[in-house]
């Protein structure tokens, strides 16, 4: 393997707070990396240092002669009133036959390619962005949260892609799952320094956990070699006859030294105050059409949600799950029909643009004092700025200099802290890293409030949404089973989508011939499933073990977990194979 790109000595720094100092990486062809850190370690820097948009104080950016570096950011390259096909064919310089060819592979075709790219939903513009990267044939990617704002459905496209992809690429992603699905090595930035592992992210976090377990073993018997050192010289350090022999043990105590252990920065544990105890319907709706005066977007809504609920509203972007959110917030009116929320209940509203709009002058602390009860002492609102990460100085600064991540913090921890009966979260965990997001899962999970949530975070649904109401061409229902197999759902949907019956690829093939091959082909994805279902389970008692047993090493559960992931990810090509190919 050829190394694309090296960094050496990287040393950068913004005032007084040092992102990167001495940090090295060498990356080589058809590497696949998850790049991790805590919100403002320094990820999007990186990439920002790689690509020349901003410059290093000191160290070194080697981007080799055969590498090809495709940059996908959160920015928009496009205006807005380009056509899909009209931007493609004017980044790429290619004809409209190879950007359709491309472009079909994320489900634009047709109509959508002679859109406007701002009448287009988000998730359908990052999927723009993707096609020009990519007609551009780079052999690196980096990757900058691509999953913000995509749907399920987009997400399973651009997995399935990133797995069969025959290039590298450095992802940022704060979706655990997604980056489980497609990266086989980790980066984490930390303490200025970049670690490069070359295992998956669960992989990863095992050993880190060993290691972390050694380092702590090896201090103790350390200190406990200097205490006894260190009683001797105390007891016979006076004593002629004892000195030269006291002597030396100083000199051994001086020799001792335990091991520097850089502890991980504070994960969020967050608490969410109780609420008092209600039962009852929380929302009933009746015969509701949602929409706009120009447009309407569902119709014929009737849904009952019970006190205590965690309810996800899945589907496509532009379907109307923020529309429906809208709705029942009160911030959009009602075409028709009702929403009647139960007596003496208290909502709080978290949307995507609200971390935007925050007053840049208010300070992190006065903020959050504007937000709390009137009953609610200053040490709750230390508490729950706390639960967030703002601590100490932190506190005390200027909403102004807050990255985006933070922003969205503030705003959830203002939310939380009004002790609301229901929360409705368009988006929440949009640019927080994913210990917040599993954080906030977690105390939503266990918080006795109502959450009714839009969320494209598939591992932040998974642990939260104990139901499921799904927004699809114009209706909105509930779905009567878990979010796993929703996901399956529309990976079988996808495959319909994005493979051609057999009828329609050759004339000669009759109808009744075409049955058979589609059932054996359903009967093979099943299979795999299966199969995929078991090394999963067997893969997580072995992280399991090692969790359980730091200090201890298993070449024999070492060269199994190797095999699992092996094994995994061929298994997971095959499923693709099946249909996409």
């Amino acid at each position: 393997m050829s190394t694309l790109l090296q960094v050496t000595n990287l040393t950068k720094s913004y005032g007084a707070h040092t992102l990167f100092e001495d940090a090295t990486l060498n990356i080589t062809t058809n590497q696949k990396v998850g790049v991790i850190g805590r919100n403002g370690a320094g990820k999007s820097t990186l990439f920002r240092i790689i690509t020349g948009e901003e410059s290093a104080d000191f160290g070194e950016i080697i981007i080799h002669k055969n590498a090809r570096i495709g940059y996908l950011t959160q920015h928009n390259p496009f205006e807005v009133t380009e056509t899909v096909m009209a931007f493609l064919t004017r980044s790429s310089n290619e004809e409209e036959w190879k950007c359709a060819k491309i472009a079909a592979q994320f489900q634009l075709t047709g109509d959508l390619l002679n859109q406007e790219i701002g009448a287009l939903a988000g998730g359908y513009q990052m999927r723009v962005k993707l096609v020009d990267l990519l007609l551009k044939e780079p052999n690196l990617l980096l990757l900058d949260e691509p999953t913000n704002y995509l749907d399920l459905s987009t997400q399973l496209l651009f997995e399935a892609f990133l797995q069969s992809y025959k290039g590298g690429f450095l992802l940022i992603s704060h979706d655990r799952e997604f980056m489980k699905k497609t990266c086989t090595s980790t980066a984490e930035i930390e303490h200025g320094k970049i670690t490069l592992f070359p295992k998956p992210l669960e992989e990863y976090f095992a050993y880190k956990e060993m290691q972390m377990g050694v380092t702590l073993k090896s201090n103790q018997k350390v200190e406990q070699k200097r205490e006894h050192l260190q009683k001797f010289v105390d007891r016979f350090g006076s004593k002629a006859s004892k000195a030269a022999s006291a002597q030396s043990k100083l000199k051994q105590i001086e020799r001792l030294n335990t091991i520097e252990v850089k502890h991980t920065p504070i994960t969020s544990r967050i608490v969410i105050p109780d609420i008092s105890q209600q039962r009852g319907i929380a929302l009933k709706v009746n015969d509701l059409s949602i929409g706009y005066p120009e447009k309407v977007i569902a119709t014929k809504i009737d849904l009952e949600i019970e006190r205590g609920e965690h309810i996800a509203i899945v589907g496509d972007n532009g379907q109307g799950k923020t529309t429906l959110l809208k709705t029942i917030a009160g911030e959009l009116k009602a075409i028709t029909g009702t929403y009647k929320w139960g007596h003496e209940i208290k909502i709080g509203y978290y949307a995507q643009h609200v971390p935007a709009l925050l007053p840049s002058e208010t300070t992190v602390i006065a903020y959050l004092e504007q937000c709390a009860p009137i009953n609610a002492t200053h040490q709750d609102i230390l508490a729950m700025a706390g639960n967030f990460l703002f601590k100490d100085e932190a506190t005390k600064d200027k909403i102004a200099v807050l990255s985006g991540g933070e922003r969205a913090r503030l705003c959830l921890a203002g939310l939380l802290l009004q002790k609301n009966h229901i929360l409705i979260l368009d988006e929440p965990t949009n640019h927080l890293d994913f210990e917040t997001t599993e954080a906030l899962a977690s105390a939503l999970h266990n918080a006795n409030c109502t959450v009714i949530f839009v969320s494209h975070n598939r591992t932040f649904v998974e642990l939260l949404a104990n139901g499921i109401v799904q927004v699809k061409v114009g209706t909105v229902s509930r779905y009567y089973h878990n979010y796993e197999e929703y996901v399956y759902h529309i990976k079988s949907e996808l495959i319909k989508d994005i493979n051609p019956s057999k009828e329609q690829a050759s004339p000669d093939t009759s109808a009744e011939k075409a049955k058979p091959n589609q059932k054996e082909i359903r009967k093979q994805v099943r299979t795999i499933e299966n199969t995929i279902k078991k090394l999963e389970a067997e893969r997580h008692e072995l992280l399991q073990w090692f969790e359980n047993n730091a200090t201890k090493y298993s070449e024999e559960k070492n060269r199994r977990l190797k095999e699992i992931h092996d094994h995994l990810e061929a298994q997971e090509g095959e499923w693709l194979r099946l249909q996409i190919d």
